[in-house]
């Protein structure tokens, strides 16, 4: 019997049937998952690991589960105030439901970014330059929370959003830069001059208890002497009971007004 004929047709056979089996095999990472799909029709999701599909009357998309990080390009942005900004951020997303990420929409990535671009625009036109630049924290969390919104129909959940830079016109950096500066003079005089009442409540206290005590007036004196002394320098110091310079100046009083009461010699009057 000759079997010449039946090898070749037994090896097309067999290549054909690897190759059905190649196709119908499929091995997907931990972080993949497939959406099969049976004459059109989405039958279920799969993975990960090993899945078998009846090819090619199956077909499959693989979808990634990993956290994807966008960084959006610098928007141009005109806040409530009339100031224009670029300002760019990034946003991290990742798919929930890969079924919804293939059925619900063409390109999740692209829709995604495109949902990003918008909200980022009118949120930041709504806010003033001082909000966007002081209150980044509420605006990613508000930023976030839209975006979020838009995309969840989508089976995309939107983990964060960081505003990551804004750039400002040179002659708005240098009015924020005077208003700084302003500022600090602003507080730096409020500061001076909060010392200098502190100081004078204080002064106003020594000199009460001064009045009651004298003696501490003459212990004061003595005690700068003292302080004088102490340094290397060639002052010569005369002290002076303070008694005495308090009656010369009583005696330099009494003769003033002497004086004044009696007219000088030689007046006709």
């Amino acid at each position: 019997m000759d079997l010449s004929p039946i090898v070749p047709a037994f090896a097309v056979a067999a290549f054909v049937l690897l190759l059905w089996l190649f196709n119908c095999l499929n091995i997907l990472r931990e972080y993949e998952r497939a959406v099969v799909f049976r004459l059109g029709r989405v039958k279920k999701e799969k993975g990960p690991g090993l899945i078998l599909i009846c090819w090619p009357i199956d077909k499959i998309v693989k979808i990634s589960m990993r956290v994807v990080t966008w960084d959006v390009p610098a928007q141009d942005v005109i806040s409530r105030d009339n100031v224009s900004l670029k300002v760019n951020a990034v946003v991290y997303f990742r798919v929930t439901d890969a079924t919804k990420a293939v059925v619900e929409v063409e390109s999740y990535r692209y829709a995604v970014e495109q949902a990003a671009m918008t909200s980022l625009r009118s949120v930041l036109g709504e806010v003033e330059l001082d909000d966007l630049l002081a209150q980044r924290e509420k605006l990613n969390a508000r930023l976030q929370t839209i975006i979020d919104e838009h995309t969840e129909p989508w089976g995309i959940k939107v983990t964060q959003v960081r505003v990551k830079q804004v750039d400002l016109p040179q002659e708005m950096q240098r009015a924020i830069a005077a208003q700084a500066e302003a500022e600090r003079e602003r507080r730096a005089k409020i500061i001076s001059a909060e010392g200098e009442c502190q100081a004078s409540a204080k002064l106003a206290e020594a000199a009460a208890v001064l009045n009651r005590e004298p003696v501490a007036i003459t212990l004061r004196y003595l005690q700068t002497l003292i302080e004088i002394g102490s340094e290397q320098n060639t002052t010569i110091v005369f002290p002076l009971p303070l008694d005495m310079l308090g009656g010369l100046g009583k005696l330099g009083t009494a003769g003033a007004i002497r004086g004044a009461g009696t007219p000088p010699r030689g007046d006709p009057t």
